[in-house]
């Protein structure tokens, strides 16, 4: 099995910064595509930013030039720096990771999320 666990959300005043973690742990062969989803108060959940497994990129029309997302390949872990959060930001935020096993080629996991505020 595989587990994904993240860490960083809290309370953040407008214009501020946060940085999420998510570390993946089990039994890992290769950890592909990973990503960060977020899901509002009464909204579905709606894709943040993903990278590949190489350190490409890509974001939602809402966060780019704010979010950046990176990862360690050592260390199994996703980042997500926000830098300017704004109001509409806040939500609870699952990382999701494509991951093959010993058993399988590939499934995606997710996080159980954590939740980020901004508020004045």
């Amino acid at each position: 099995q595989v587990q994904l666990v993240e860490s960083g959300g809290g309370l953040v005043q407008p214009g501020g910064s946060l940085r999420l973690s998510c570390t993946a742990s089990g039994s890992i062969v290769t950890i592909y595509d990973m990503g960060w989803h977020r899901q509002a108060p009464g909204k579905q959940r709606e894709l943040v930013a993903t990278i590949s497994s190489g350190g490409t990129g890509d974001y939602a029309d809402s966060v780019k030039g704010r979010f950046t997302v990176s990862r360690d390949n050592d260390k199994n872990t996703v980042y997500l720096q926000m830098n300017s959060l704004k109001p509409e930001d806040t939500a609870v935020y699952y990382c999701n990771a494509d991951v093959a096993t010993p058993r399988t080629f590939g499934m995606t996991y997710w996080g159980k999320g954590t939740l980020v505020t901004v508020s004045s």
